[in-house]
């Protein structure tokens, strides 16, 4: 794995290295190991798998906050989305920042999504299964939520207005 570091502190894009051969390629998606070397969590909680029917289908942006708050490591094993992690950490020198990555199961790029920053994601084909690592349990009372079109954090969304999203979603504060 080759983790980098994005602009928000604690964010980190992880890529998986392929090993490939005549039978086809191998690669780590989560070693405790390498993240923890970089000074990352790798006690994971709960393994999640979201997939979506169609193209334009928006999630997010979404934390959780005081004891639950949780790290996030989201990779794409279909299809491709766009990625995004918004810091909402008031004492951080990149708060209302976001960082957003294009990830997909052919460019084994992963988003390392940090506690106390929003994430959210649009995909981009129809078809999409993304896996989430998670460092705590959901724990429905302490989420909070944000608008995806939010203008304190100016996401630039490769396709808006999205064509799908829950309820909750669009009612954000």
């Amino acid at each position: 794995m080759k983790i980098t570091a994005t602009k928000i502190a604690g964010a980190y894009i992880v890529k998986r290295e392929p090993f490939a051969d005549e039978r086809g390629t191998f690669s780590r998606m989560f070693c405790r190991r390498e993240l923890e070397a970089v000074g990352l969590c790798g006690e994971i909680a709960q393994m999640n798998l979201s997939t979506n029917r169609y193209k334009g289908t928006l999630r997010g942006l979404h934390t959780q906050f005081g004891d639950a708050a949780e790290d996030k490591l989201v990779m794409c094993i279909q299809g491709e989305i766009f990625d995004v992690c918004v810091d909402v950490r008031k004492d951080s020198p990149t708060y209302l920042q976001w960082v957003g990555e294009t990830l997909s199961a052919e460019n084994g790029i992963g988003l390392y999504v940090p506690k106390g920053c929003a994430h959210g994601y649009l995909t981009l084909t129809d078809n999409t299964q993304v896996l989430y690592l998670v460092t705590q349990y959901y724990t429905p009372d302490t989420e909070v939520g944000y608008r995806f079109d939010d203008p304190a954090f100016g996401i630039v969304w490769p396709m808006v207005p999205p064509y799908i999203m829950s309820e909750k979603d669009k009612n954000w504060g």
